[in-house]
Parts: C-alpha cells; structure tokens; sequence
C-alpha cells in the first residue's frame, strides 16, 4: 500500500526511483484537486447553490474535477508499478498492480468515477432539476462517500484499523473537498457574475459550510496526524514530520487568508449588495478568495507528499 516506503525495493531495476516517486506525487495531487473539485463544487450546487448547474463555469469546475479524477486514478495505477516494481509501462505492469491489494483498491477508485460521470452526466444534461432532485443528491452523496472512503484505504490510515482513525480520515477529505471545491466554485462561477441577489444568498451559506469544514478539517487532522507519529518527538525529528509542519505552516497563512474573506463578508458584503454587486467594491474579496485558493493547493501537495512517505513511527 502506498504510505509504505517502495524506495529500499529494487534498486537493482533500471528505474530511476526519485523520478518515479516525483511523479507518483504529481498523480497523487491530481487525485486530490479532482476529488475536491468534483465533490465540493456538487456539494456547493446540492447545497448552496443548485442555480448554479445552469452556470457554465460552475459546471466546467465539476467536470474538470472529474477529468482530473479519472486521469488521477489511473496515472496512479501505472506509476505505482513503476515506483514499486520497475519494468516498462505496458499492460504486463498494470496487471500485476492489480493483482495487489493497493491496485484493487484503485481499480474500485476508477470505478466510481466511471459512477460519477453517470452522476455528472446528468447534472450536465438537467443542470437545476437534476440538482435539486433527491435522486440525484442520494446517488452524488453515495458516489463521493464511496469515493472518499477508497481514497482512506490508499494511505497510512488503512493501516491503523480503528474506527475512530477511519472516520477522522473521511472527515478530513470530506472537509477538504466541501471547503476547496467551494472556494474554486465561488472564486469562478459566483464572484464573476457580482449578481446582489446571488451574493447575498450564496455568499455567507458558503461561509458558514466553510467555518464548519475548516474546523472538520483541522479536528480530524489532529486525530491523523498523532495516529501517524504517535509523538512531539515524531513530528520534529523525523521526515514525515517535518512535512506535516510544512503543511500546518501552509495551511496557517491559508487560514488567515480565509479570515480576511470571513471579514469581508461580515462588514462588507452588506454594502456590495447595495451597490449591486460593484466591481471596487467585491474587488477585495475576489483578491482573499483567490490567495486562499491558490495557497490551498499547496497544502494539497504536502499531503500528497505525506501520503507517499514513511510516518517512522
């Protein structure tokens, strides 16, 4: 399983193992951003917004979301075998990565988003109608909890057994992808159109989700990351700690990005209502929600960092 170290396997390969990790981590990443863009910008429309599946750039979030998904899955698939067990990429090595647990676990991740582009396919075809019916939000909710729970069983928390750890870890990607997706939703299907009606409503729901996922998010992160270590000294003295510090750092300034957005809202968003969306006014919260989503890729790539990495406990 990935979140074991494959780099003491198979030097004797002619693989180049550091180039092979180095791409495993930008597949991991794209793994991430599709899970949050798909199934934070369908959160954002079942939730928030179902106005806004008519919206072109809304939709074209999702469906990027999903693209990077499905593209994600499978890159994943490939490069595993390449990182763990050398030889050229072809179909001999795809079909000994699934003859493992790890590649069963990502052949059951490609098979549902095959099941999200069914759940897309719709959204994209009956835009609103299809957001605001319950069929559709029962099959999105159970196409994006089953994908968040095969995403747990691909890192370090599919080692650990218990159901509190596996609850964190879903908690955990389920905050990331409400939170992100949301922001990449808002940032360019919402802010753009400066619509009163649309900020006044749209604008502070999203608020308040994004408080509570941040909160989900730093909770259940704390849960993980001791599961992981295990101790004070783990996190500064070890590799994977000392990356996990990284994100915290990251996610510091992204935090205080948010407060910058959260301010806006509660003393501005009143007044660029008022003025009917002016461009000066709403100006400065397009700047904060952009700088948050910008940084928040970041913390994206130091847990795909982590995910490859040995926690050394």
């Amino acid at each position: 399983m990935p979140g074991h170290d494959h780099a003491d396997a198979h030097h004797h390969l002619p693989v180049n193992v550091d180039a092979a990790r180095s791409w495993y981590v930008l597949a991991r990443l794209v793994d991430y951003l599709g899970i949050a863009l798909f199934l934070g910008g369908s959160g954002f429309v079942a939730l928030l917004w179902p106005a806004g599946s008519a919206v072109r750039a809304t939709r074209r979030v999702i469906t990027a979301g999903w693209l990077l998904g499905v593209a994600g899955a499978v890159a994943t698939i490939v490069l595993e075998g390449v990182w763990a067990g050398g030889g050229p990429i072809g179909w001999p090595l795809v079909t000994r990565v699934l003859a493992t647990d790890f590649g069963r676990v990502w052949l059951a991740i490609a098979l549902l988003w095959l099941l999200a582009g069914v759940v897309l396919a719709d959204l994209l075809q009956r835009k609103e109608i299809a957001a605001r019916s319950v069929a559709w939000r029962v099959g999105a909710l159970a196409v994006g909890l089953g994908l968040l729970r095969a995403m747990g069983l691909t890192g370090h928390t599919s080692d650990a057994g218990t159901p509190l750890v596996e609850i964190a870890d879903l908690a955990h990607l389920l905050g990331m992808a409400l939170w992100i997706g949301g922001l990449v939703v808002l940032l360019f299907g919402v802010l753009p159109r400066r619509r009163p009606d649309e900020l006044a409503r749209v604008v502070p729901r999203y608020s308040r989700l994004a408080m509570v996922s941040v909160g989900t998010v730093v909770l259940a992160g704390v849960v993980l990351a001791w599961q992981s270590l295990g101790s004070v000294d783990a996190l500064l003295h070890t590799d994977y700690g000392r990356i996990l510090l990284v994100k915290i750092g990251v996610l510091a300034v992204v935090l205080a990005a948010a407060q910058a957005s959260k301010s806006w809202v509660g003393r501005r968003l009143d007044f660029a209502v008022v003025l009917r969306g002016d461009a000066r006014t709403v100006r400065p919260f397009v700047y904060s929600v952009t700088a948050e989503t910008v940084l928040v890729v970041f913390v994206l790539f130091a847990a795909s960092v982590l995910v490859t990495a040995s926690p050394g406990r």
